[in-house]
């Protein structure tokens, strides 16, 4: 199937057919990215703190934005050094989603040892956005960069009724422009009211820097929650979801039973562009009922999905087994009582991949390509 095809049904909402097949084997084969190993006496490199204190717009009182909770981050490099955007969140309510959210700044000049901002660099505020990040806040950050440095931020936007997929910009990684709902704009705002998160856009690795590629001239991301989606964009602000003939939502690929995965396949940090194909890394969730027994039931772990390099909706394989799982104390038990090792900020820095992951719920973890 030819790729300019592709863009064009894409664009039209129409569908496309692709074929898959599954893979099986022990430790990983040669498309997939790692392996990766923590590097001793680190982890967690990002832990909540009580003495950060922000005056919020929305509250309009001063509030330990980082208090409770410091996990799921984005990472980059910028200037040399690895930046690393996390979700913190206060104490102003109790359980996963009652509380407000909003985006740290840290940064490394060795990717392990972090200097954290005392300030958020992306919260809920008197703005444009109100609507969608009121009281919930700013979540699960995913950041990539143009090949003119351009920094583009994916997040989820929660107003506690429905979560929405956002997109912000900047320069210097402290200074954000947001821009709203990704597909607010698409097909006459048939998806504005749609619940969507977790966005892993296509990037490479060029001239020593991973940057954002475009295929045919168009931005693509993967993106979504319980199954694996696509989408389309001319601008990296204004994206179109894949669809079928019937105007519903592509699905790439879903949960399994008996695996790993046999709850959620949402989508990790961004995609990366290889010899062998795209490489999508993802965080699998085991079902209670119907996963591998092998692994605690409704822990996350994460995989990996491998797609045609010229076709990137041909969904080629996937691992059988997670490549990464929870094994320390701190990613076993904090906010997610079950544990996880969630899988969205990975740099290219000195050579290897930096792989920063939410260690459950509560802190921030990082292991390094071997």
């Amino acid at each position: 199937m030819k790729t300019r095809k592709f863009f064009l049904a894409a664009m039209c909402c129409a569908a496309i057919c692709c074929a898959c097949k599954n893979e099986s084997g022990d430790g990983l084969p040669d498309w997939a990215i790692g392996e990766f190993s923590r590097p001793e006496g680190v982890n967690p490199v990002i832990s909540p703190d009580s003495q950060t204190r922000f005056w919020c717009p929305m509250v309009k009182d001063s509030v330990d934005w980082e208090s409770n909770d410091t996990f799921n981050p984005a990472a980059t490099v910028h200037d040399g050094k690895v930046v690393v955007i996390y979700r913190a969140e206060d104490r102003s309510g109790t359980g996963i989603g009652h509380r407000t959210s909003r985006l740290g700044y840290a940064v490394a000049e060795d990717g392990l040892h972090f200097v954290r901002d005392r300030q958020p660099v992306l919260y809920p505020a008197e703005d444009s956005c109100k609507e969608y990040e009121w009281p919930g806040g700013c979540e699960d950050p995913r950041i990539a960069m143009t090949e003119d440095g351009l920094y583009v931020m994916f997040y989820t936007q929660w107003n506690r009724q429905i979560p929405r997929l956002a997109v912000a910009t900047s320069r210097d990684l402290k200074n954000w422009t947001k821009h709203g709902p990704v597909f607010a704009d698409a097909c006459d705002g048939k998806f504005r009211d749609m619940a969507c998160k977790s966005a892993s856009i296509l990037t490479e690795i060029k001239d020593g820097k991973q940057t954002i590629r475009k295929i045919d001239g168009h931005y693509f991301m993967y993106w979504g929650e319980e199954n694996v989606h696509a989408a389309t964009s001319d601008d990296l602000i204004r994206w179109t979801p894949v669809m079928n003939s019937d105007g519903s939502v592509r699905k790439l690929f879903s949960p399994r039973d008996g695996y790993f995965d046999s709850q959620l396949t949402e989508c990790g940090p961004p995609a990366i562009y290889t010899r062998n194909g795209i490489v999508l890394l993802y965080n699998g969730k085991n079902s209670a009922s119907r996963g591998d027994t092998a692994y605690t039931a409704n822990v996350y772990a994460a995989g990996q999905a491998l797609f045609d390099a010229e076709d990137p909706l041909k969904f080629i394989t996937r691992l059988d087994k997670p490549f990464f799982v929870p094994t320390e104390a701190f990613e076993k038990s904090g906010q997610y009582k079950d544990g996880t090792v969630f899988i969205e900020g990975m740099a290219w820095f000195n050579g290897k991949w930096f792989l920063y992951y939410g260690c459950a719920d509560s802190k921030v973890g990082v292991a390094i390509s071997k």
